[in-house]
């Protein structure tokens, strides 16, 4: 087994709220200088920043997940990590098929450009990222799974945009593969105000969407492998 640090909530400047400094190489120098193994780019709503990190990620020796922060209809973030290009495209699809056509304003919510490694503009996305999709929490877990992806609701400690801040608790018939907290809050405390999730496999994450957040707040994993085949065992295994 192999000891790794994974921080798999990180923002990029695609997400209207990432701050400009959080592009492409700059992520990957920022994990790899706080000795991170594995990431995973989650951007509001959109996959789409997130192959080029994967390539530059290889190249450098950081492993990269694709995925996305989803905002359910009940406005509940929700993690969905995934590991081939033809399922990122998948839950590329899905994404832009339930997200509303409310058009972003920039000036009021900030761009949202995805860009190269040379940090030149490949596209800017028309429709708000931080809207909530047509789909309940329930019909975005059925669709992740049934693409291979990974389902963990995410920060579920905070007083907003969480499960427990928008419906009060976690359905017991909600599949997730774990449940995120913030920097804020230890597996342990968390637990001890909430003693009917014990049961369950907790994450910590940075949320990053500063450089200097990057990799601040990790979970490390026992794995056999540091890709998204050894990251799916490591949470089988708990």
């Amino acid at each position: 087994m192999i000891s790794v640090k994974a921080d798999l909530h990180i923002h990029t400047f695609l997400s209207p709220c990432g701050d400009i400094e959080m592009t492409p190489r700059h992520i990957v120098e920022a994990a790899l200088g706080k000795g991170v193994q594995m990431i995973a780019i989650t951007d509001h709503n959109s996959t789409l920043q997130a192959p080029v990190i994967q390539e530059l990620g290889a190249g450098l020796g950081l492993e990269v997940i694709c995925g996305a922060e989803i905002t359910t209809k009940e406005e509940v973030h929700c993690l969905a990590l995934v590991e081939t290009p033809g399922q990122r495209q998948e839950l590329q699809s899905f994404l832009d098929t339930y997200l509303p056509h409310i058009e972003n304003n920039p000036e009021k919510f900030g761009y949202q450009f995805w860009i190269d490694t040379n940090e030149q503009v490949l596209g800017e996305a028309p429709w708000l990222l931080i809207s909530a999709l047509d789909r309940t929490i329930e019909q975005v877990e059925a669709f992740v799974h049934s693409i291979g992806g990974l389902f963990i609701p995410a920060h579920i400690n905070k007083m907003r945009d969480s499960m427990i801040s928008q419906l009060g608790f976690l359905p017991p018939d909600l599949k997730v593969d774990a449940l995120e907290l913030s920097r804020h809050i230890t597996p342990q405390a968390f637990i001890t105000s909430n003693p009917y999730l014990k049961d369950y496999f907790f994450i910590r994450s940075s949320d990053a969407h500063f450089i200097q957040d990057v990799g601040s707040v990790f979970t490390e994993f026992q794995m056999e492998t540091i890709d998204f085949h050894g990251l799916r065992n490591a949470f089988i295994r708990q």
